[in-house]
């Protein structure tokens, strides 16, 4: 396939003061379960703010309409938690938090209880919740799969009108170039503002430049 331009991040949007108190108590709480598991890589923790929360602030910034999402293989909450954090307030907003490790599951809880951000758990494999989710603006993931994969994996709800935001790093041609030739499926590609490497895809059937809700 012919790859698209890679354009440059999107723009950052402003980050509240409510906003900046409630990624401090996410913060605080991802410091304090992570020695109980794996939550993020122990070589990351000094660098949290960059690497993990600045990094998952671009995810909505790249399509900032859009108010209900998913986000596959949450884990520690990145980015499916800080989307949310962006919600709060907003009428409708909802992200729909999958992930499959019961103890990651009770990580997220706590910080949805402590930081009231509007998210639905679903404990559960991927294929079996994501057909189960209700009507989506977006889905997102994070260091989940390779491209053709997640393809397979979001196909159907992105051929329906669902925009998928997609972060991955320096393989994402390679990918992109062994994706299966689908003629309803479009991309756009945005440089990470935390990456010179990663690239943010958009992928889906719709409005690729953000214009997902009225």
């Amino acid at each position: 396939m012919i790859l698209p331009p890679i354009e440059p991040a999107p723009t950052p949007l402003p980050v509240s003061a409510e906003l900046e108190a409630q990624l401090k108590i996410y913060e605080t709480l991802l410091l304090k379960w992570q020695p109980k598991m794996n939550l993020v890589a122990p070589s990351t923790l000094k660098v949290i703010r960059q690497r993990h929360i600045e990094d998952s602030l671009q995810v909505f910034d790249a399509l900032p309409k859009a108010k209900v999402w998913a986000d596959l293989g949450s884990g520690g909450g990145f980015p499916g938690i800080v989307t949310a954090l962006r919600l709060c307030g907003t009428q409708g907003g909802i992200v729909h938090l999958v992930e499959s490790d019961h103890r990651k599951c009770a990580f997220l809880r706590e910080v949805s209880r402590e930081t009231k951000a509007p998210v639905e758990i679903h404990r559960g494999r991927i294929e079996d919740i994501l057909p189960e989710l209700p009507e989506l603006d977006a889905i997102s993931c994070r260091a989940l799969a390779a491209l053709p994969l997640l393809l397979e994996m979001t196909q159907d709800r992105l051929e329906k009108g669902t925009i998928g935001v997609f972060l991955k790093g320096q393989d994402v041609a390679s990918e992109l170039t062994k994706t299966p030739i689908n003629s309803k499926i479009l991309f756009r590609l945005l440089q990470s503002r935390t990456d010179p490497q990663g690239v943010i895809v958009l992928a889906g059937t719709g409005d690729l430049k953000g214009g997902v809700g009225p």
